[in-house]
């Protein structure tokens, strides 16, 4: 199977809200969805899709804005030897961020329940990363709570380190929230190692593919 990533289109807010009623217990409305996707200058959110045959060719502007490493190896992974229907490309996971001044909030990153563990949420975290360079921000940040340490451990490795929690953040529970932080991702460093993340991400979703 092929999973890709597209700019979220208001004909896909039904799909976000059925994944996200399954991994979150405070969804947004619909409304809400389309203030945020309308609002270009300061947010970005993007949908997964899966597909049994490579993405279709109408993604390829979007791929085309991909930065660096990502760009160069979109046509790797998804050779356009056959298209597949939009019909056939179902919303499996979605993602979104805020900029504020030069800090991207993520906002959430949620995948289908029967589709994870297969680097959907990796691959959505990896496209924010370049939409918080495409909105001009020097760090990322979000909240995550703190029994959640596999999405912990996923952050981690793309450079979010803890500096602090929000108490009772979560309005369901009353669990609180971990803050993180990346260092800034404008740096060498920082860049050297999402391109060494992203590598090896691209080579297991090749392997799947």
């Amino acid at each position: 199977m092929y999973y890709f990533v597209e700019p979220m289109a208001e004909d896909d807010i039904p799909h976000v809200q059925a994944i996200e009623s399954e991994s979150f217990s405070t969804p947004w409305s619909a409304n809400t969805y389309r203030r945020e996707i309308r609002n270009t200058q300061s947010c970005r959110y993007s949908v997964a899709r899966v597909s049994a045959a490579p993405p279709p060719a109408r993604l390829a502007p979007h791929g085309a804005r991909w930065a660096g490493l990502f760009s160069q190896l979109v046509g790797v992974i998804f050779p356009q030897t056959e298209v597949a229907l939009p019909s056939e490309t179902p919303v499996v996971g979605y993602g979104g961020l805020w900029l504020t001044v030069d800090e991207a909030h993520i906002t959430a990153i949620a995948v289908d329940p029967r589709q994870r563990g297969k680097g959907i949420g990796e691959l959505l975290l990896s496209t924010l990363v370049d939409h918080a360079y495409e909105l001009g921000a020097l760090q990322i940040t979000l909240e995550v709570r703190v029994s959640n340490l596999v999405a912990q451990r996923l952050y981690v490795k793309y450079g979010f380190q803890p500096a602090g929690t929000r108490k009772r953040y979560y309005t369901d529970n009353g669990e609180d929230a971990l803050i993180m932080w990346t260092d800034p991702i404008n740096a060498p460093e920082y860049k050297t190692r999402l391109a060494e993340l992203r590598r090896h991400l691209f080579a297991r979703l090749r392997q799947q593919a």
